[in-house]
């Protein structure tokens, strides 16, 4: 079975001596990360002699480690919470997606120093969706939680894939209103579909998102909420109905609050385990213009988690 590396932390990375090429994953915390078992099972899989890590780096602290890593033998870096909007000042070009997503979760150090950015989020989302759920996003009403990177990718591929409704719920409405507008500009569909604007912003008030959810098909959840212990729920158990298909960007833990709350109100629940796997094959993709062997990651995951 594929360990485990150590963490490397900001303070550790200046002396740290890697040998040969690496690569890596970069959030803040980042323990929890399964992402060096997915990558480091491929790797040796095709033969690829790399290692992938996982790095403990700040929103401080990028800037300034991000040319450290590249010195150091960096083929390519995932970025995940809070980074994916934090790098993208200091990327020298971003493939179209990310560009669209206003997030990069993936970028390769190439050679002269550049660093170029790609987000495999929006297309990994897809793909789980249709794994965990049997669905296409196309014709579904969704609601989305948060306004990050993530929510910016989820709610990107639901527009190019033509959902009919996309909804985003944000404690912070500024932030939701934002990525909607830049939404309405990407939306090609020109279908009416009711009284409702197919593309809108919502407040975080409990009441009024669950009269919203009368009408929604997917929730997904890209907050953090869930990932630390004693994390409440986003959203209570009084919201969710049978008819709702409820999908948790978080994985560890494998039953969130959300998960646990929506499953007793009879809604279909996935945690982001699912999405985790293709994004990261979308990855490998990426960095090594192959195929990825997402069977062999697949195992490897299961493994990680005693499944």
């Amino acid at each position: 079975m594929t360990t485990r590396p150590p963490v490397l932390t900001s303070n550790e990375i200046p002396s740290w001596e890697p040998e040969g090429d690496f690569y890596g994953v970069v959030g803040w915390p980042v323990g929890h990360s399964l992402s060096p078992i997915l990558h480091q099972a491929a790797l040796d899989a095709l033969g690829i002699p790399a290692k992938y890590f996982a790095f403990e780096i700040s929103a401080e602290d990028l800037p300034r480690l991000l040319p450290i890593l590249a010195a150091k033998g960096a083929k390519g870096l995932n970025l995940t919470a809070p980074h994916k909007q934090i790098v993208l000042p200091y990327l020298t070009g971003l493939s179209d997606i990310a560009q669209q997503a206003r997030a990069a979760n993936t970028v390769s150090f190439l050679p002269g120093g550049e660093i170029y950015g790609h987000n495999t989020d929006a297309l990994g989302f897809s793909r789980a969706i249709r794994e965990v759920f049997m669905l296409d996003l196309r014709g579904l009403r969704v609601l989305i939680l948060g306004a990050g990177g993530a929510a910016r990718a989820v709610a990107l591929q639901c527009v190019l894939e033509d959902a009919d409704e996309v909804v985003i719920v944000n404690r912070t409405f500024e932030k939701a209103h934002e990525i909607i507008q830049e939404m309405k500009k990407i939306r090609v569909s020109t279908r009416l579909l009711g009284p409702q604007e197919p593309l809108r912003a919502v407040p975080l008030e409990v009441e009024l998102v669950r009269q919203v959810l009368d009408h929604i098909d997917l929730v997904v959840n890209c907050t953090t909420l869930g990932m630390k212990t004693g994390d409440a729920s986003p959203l209570p158990q009084r919201c969710f109905q049978p008819h709702h298909m409820v999908f948790d960007t978080i994985y560890c833990p494998t039953r969130t609050p959300l998960i646990r709350e929506a499953s007793q109100a009879g809604a279909r629940v996935a945690n982001g385990l699912s999405m985790l796997l293709h994004q990261a094959a979308l990855s490998f993709e990426f960095w090594f213009a192959r195929e990825a062997p997402i069977e062999v990651m697949r195992t490897a995951l299961k493994g990680a988690l005693g499944m």
